[in-house]
């Protein structure tokens, strides 16, 4: 029994319509779900993804309109990847960011990959990463009226990075209770640190790695907006989900239990430096309430909340005003 993959990272937003701007008209990614935080209906929550929406290509954002700024430091998810298909796409992005006054660091190495940190608007610690020599689990595909270009565009989730004071206990979750294995490290860019260890699982490759920094005098970070809540992992599907759930009792891993999200099931644990981790099933995916063509271009209600329809639209302000 094996993890396949990220299966998914959500973050914070304050402002869920500049979010909307800057991943769909910047980045290009394909708003595929407008949906609520089911813990709190009366703000968004935003699903940016591929062309369908595939598992393992989407970035989602809780919108918390008084959301501070992010205090960065240990015990965090401290850096989101995106995938582009080859070196090459890294120059089209380069000029795109100057384009859209867009932060970012140039083009740098990361291990043997080329990259290119970046930030959005609220400080998101962004990675452009390359799929070049990539041999594992395979991206997706860009929506095809996407704004970016479409032989350079996004494919899907790469590597998050985690940021802890002390390595061994989340390493021992990862290896010990979660199936990754160490296949590599690269030199931290912080003079005086360890080395970032690359953990991965299942096919392996740039969709199924967690990077681990350890750094120990930093503070606990205060998260806030652009800040990582947490990141999902994927599974095959209920059984294997409900097998999961097992394994994480035996370890002795506190647990939500398993969650319906509507799209797809899901369970909750933080891991022993408090970093919280989800498994999420693959299916059945964004196509269960809207057609493909026309994913997004709605408010998409579970149907637990539709008879509440009227009184969450009253609530939340359009995303796109210029239609």
């Amino acid at each position: 029994m094996y993890l396949k993959g990220i299966h998914h990272v959500s973050a914070i937003t304050a402002n869920a319509k500049n979010n909307y701007e800057f991943y769909t008209k910047v980045l290009g990614m394909r708003l595929v779900k407008k949906s609520i935080n089911q813990d709190d209906p009366s703000v968004y929550h935003l699903f940016y993804a591929d062309e369908i929406g595939n598992p393992g290509t989407d970035l989602t954002f809780f919108e918390i309109p008084n959301a501070g700024r992010t205090h960065t430091g240990n015990n965090s998810i401290s850096g989101t990847s995106l995938r582009v298909p080859n070196d090459k796409a890294l120059e089209y992005w380069i000029e795109r960011f100057d384009k859209f006054n867009v932060k970012h660091e140039g083009i740098t190495e990361q291990g043997t990959r080329k990259v290119i940190h970046f930030r959005d608007p609220e400080n998101q610690r962004l990675t452009l990463i390359s799929d070049e020599h990539n041999q594992g689990v395979a991206g997706g595909k860009p929506w095809e009226h996407s704004s970016a270009s479409i032989e350079n565009g996004i494919i899907g989730l790469g590597p998050v990075k985690l940021t802890v004071p002390d390595a061994k206990p989340t390493i021992s979750v990862l290896t010990e209770v979660l199936s990754f294995k160490q296949v590599d490290s690269y030199p931290s860019n912080i003079q005086g640190e360890k080395d970032i260890l690359v953990f991965s699982t299942g096919e392996g490759g740039t969709g199924a790695e967690v990077h681990v920094e350890e750094q120990r005098d930093l503070p606990r970070e205060r998260p806030g907006r652009g800040s990582v809540h947490h990141v999902a992992f994927r599974v095959e599907n209920d059984e294997e989900l409900e097998k999961w759930r097992q394994r994480l009792l035996e370890a002795r891993l506190p647990n939500s239990g398993i969650v319906d999200r509507y799209y797809f099931k899901a369970l909750y644990f933080r891991e022993w430096n408090r970093i919280l981790f989800e498994l999420s099933t693959d299916g059945p995916g964004f196509a269960t309430d809207e057609e493909v063509e026309h994913l997004g271009e709605k408010l998409a209600l579970p149907p637990f909340f539709e008879d509440r329809r009227e009184e969450i639209e009253s609530k939340l302000e359009p995303l796109d005003t210029s239609n």
